[in-house]
């Protein structure tokens, strides 16, 4: 059971500390702010996943540090690439797109990606592993239990809410690809009025989940225009009646 708690922690302090170190490169790169992540929380549970990974598969090749920088490249890699993957065939989207990058594998993986991988695993490895131990021994047995408690009740709270407005971002992307691909799309006013039909039951707009991945909307840019459209003519209608 203390091993589990240890794991769990671990990968919870990792996935705060993925979430941080993204939206901060992301910001630098992107010249806004824009929290990153699936999840509303700061937490990205794939830097978590893969923390865990590689503190089981390298920590006993801490000595060989171009072993822990090649295999944490290799496992890394192969983690983003089956979470890109995955949640294509889940959500019906692709959520992050490397293709305008060199060296890429179908647009899921990239070198640079994969080479800063390599880096983070020497940092998990030999920078913030030992801190991470000391803070975990240092937080008071008591508090350390109920705070444990209360961040899980609001990750699985966040997790369920995350996964509906995803659930709802790939309900709404289909009913538009549907709509396109019929006769009806050429007659604007018909295709305006069967979308705003199909999408009344969907009181949810994924707002940040198109902030989040923003290669979301230059994948699909017609059809999140068309929801964009289609929401903001529904706010209007709202207004007019009261």
């Amino acid at each position: 059971m203390k091993v589990f708690i240890y794991l769990y922690t671990t990968f919870l302090l990792y996935s705060f500390i993925g979430f941080i170190c993204e939206t901060l490169f992301c910001a630098i790169i992107d010249k806004k702010f824009s929290p990153r992540g699936f999840l509303c929380g700061p937490l990205i549970p794939i830097y978590g996943f893969g923390a865990i990974f590689i503190l089981f598969a390298l920590l006993r090749y801490k000595s060989d540090p171009l072993v822990v920088f090649v295999f944490g490249m290799i496992i890394c890699s192969a983690l983003e690439y089956f979470t890109s993957f995955l949640l294509e065939k889940i959500f019906h989207n692709m959520w992050w797109d490397y293709n305008n990058y060199k060296y890429n594998v179908n647009g899921r993986i990239c070198l640079l990606n994969s080479i800063m991988f390599g880096f983070g695993s020497l940092a998990i490895i030999y920078l913030i592993e030992p801190l991470i131990d000391k803070f975990i021994m240092f937080i008071p047995h008591n508090i350390f239990n109920i705070s444990l408690i209360l961040i899980t009740i609001v990750f699985i709270a966040d997790i369920i809410y995350s996964c509906v407005v995803a659930f709802n971002l790939r309900n709404r992307l289909i009913i538009v690809e549907e709509l396109k691909s019929e006769k009806l799309s050429k007659i604007p006013l018909l295709f305006e009025k069967a979308l705003k039909e199909r999408m009344a039951k969907f009181k949810i707009f994924p707002s940040r989940l198109l902030k989040a991945f923003p290669n979301l909307s230059k994948d699909k840019q017609k059809e999140i225009s068309l929801m964009k459209k289609n929401k903001n003519g529904t706010k209007k209608k709202k207004n007019r009646r009261k």
